[in-house]
């Protein structure tokens, strides 16, 4: 594990993962990438993250699925986003166990705090 507080970022999507590359430095944050599941189960077992974050739009990880996976073996705090109009995804990942669930332009409006949380757990 690091000493400083790091966070994992499960989205394959290019805007959300510039706009978390560039807030993630603008704020002082380490923020590491997975794209695929296993990537992301295997990063969260070696690198112990302060926080996961989830794109539920994902098509490459299975975030709900990871994320029940997550919970059920760590107490690593998970946020997800996903757009609103997907009321069944949202739904599942909320009983998933995930932490928060977000619409996508919240989490994109509270980006930075949302970052900082993580670098503080």
């Amino acid at each position: 594990m690091y000493d400083d507080p790091m966070i994992l970022a499960a989205v394959d999507d290019l805007l959300f993962r510039s706009k978390i590359r560039t807030t993630a430095k603008q704020v002082g944050v380490d923020v590491t990438f997975a794209r695929t599941a296993d990537e992301v189960l295997t990063r969260i077992r070696e690198l112990e993250p302060s926080l996961a974050i989830f794109d539920l739009n994902s098509d490459k990880t299975d975030p709900v699925r990871i994320i029940r996976l997550v919970k059920a073996e760590s107490s690593v705090r998970t946020i997800a986003f996903a757009s609103h109009v997907h009321v069944d995804l949202i739904d599942a990942a909320k009983a998933a166990g995930a932490d928060q669930v977000l619409p996508r332009s919240a989490f994109a409006a509270h980006l930075a705090d949302i970052l900082r949380s993580g670098q503080q757990s």
